[in-house]
């Protein structure tokens, strides 16, 4: 194993111990935190009769897989975390793939929309590219991907016992034009706050034909 490969596996195994150890204060401490905005910014731009076919991408405990099968549609969570998997299954009844983002298995134009909120950002900025590549690849054409990341000033690294990616704006373009991606709206959160009190940058994409 190179040195660029263990770094990948500390990144992703740390990481993954980290909510894994921590699963039911998470869920605790998440269970109502409202994403309405978010849920709404990813739905009202895909064309398409429901029910849609939709991956929450990093579901965690399962709070918005819950709230998107509430809504009529058909969605699949996925989460790197075994305890989150676990968790996500038991409380929605929906199908739940355990997979690592650093290594994904995903099947080609199988959804219509793609809900990662508050999960990208655990991606190591060498790996980005390749893992909005699958992304792209495995919603269907013309399908819209949704992305809420903490935003900065293109830094990453440990914050404490997580690997994080703190991208601007511009930045995030790049990564998501580059992976065949055309901008829809973004903003950032929590709404009604100056900028200095807004961590998160939400984003729409739809895929490019």
């Amino acid at each position: 194993m190179n040195e660029d490969e263990s770094s990948l596996k500390d990144i992703s195994g740390l990481t993954l111990a980290y909510y894994n150890q921590r699963a039911e204060e998470f869920r605790a401490g998440t269970r109502d935190h409202d994403v309405s905005q978010n849920i709404e910014a990813l739905l009202r731009h895909i064309v398409g009769q429901a029910p849609l076919t939709l991956l929450d991408f990093g579901c965690g405990p399962g709070r918005d897989l819950k709230a998107l099968a509430g809504l009529g549609h058909r969605v699949i969570g996925l989460d790197g975390a075994a305890a989150f998997a676990e968790m996500a299954r038991a409380d929605t009844g929906c199908e739940v793939w355990h997979q690592d983002f650093l290594n994904l298995e995903l099947p080609d134009g199988r959804f219509d929309g793609i809900f990662a909120n508050a999960s990208l950002f655990h991606v190591p900025g060498r790996e980005l590219p390749r893992v909005l590549r699958q992304l792209h690849t495995t919603l269907k054409a013309g399908g819209v991907l949704f992305c809420s990341n903490p935003h900065g000033p293109n830094v990453e690294g440990w914050n404490g016992r997580r690997y994080g990616a703190y991208l601007d704006l511009e930045t995030w373009r790049c990564r998501l034009t580059e992976a065949g991606f055309v901008e829809l709206e973004h903003y950032y959160r929590p709404t009604g706050l100056p900028r200095e009190q807004q961590p998160w940058l939400a984003s729409v994409w739809r895929k490019a034909d």
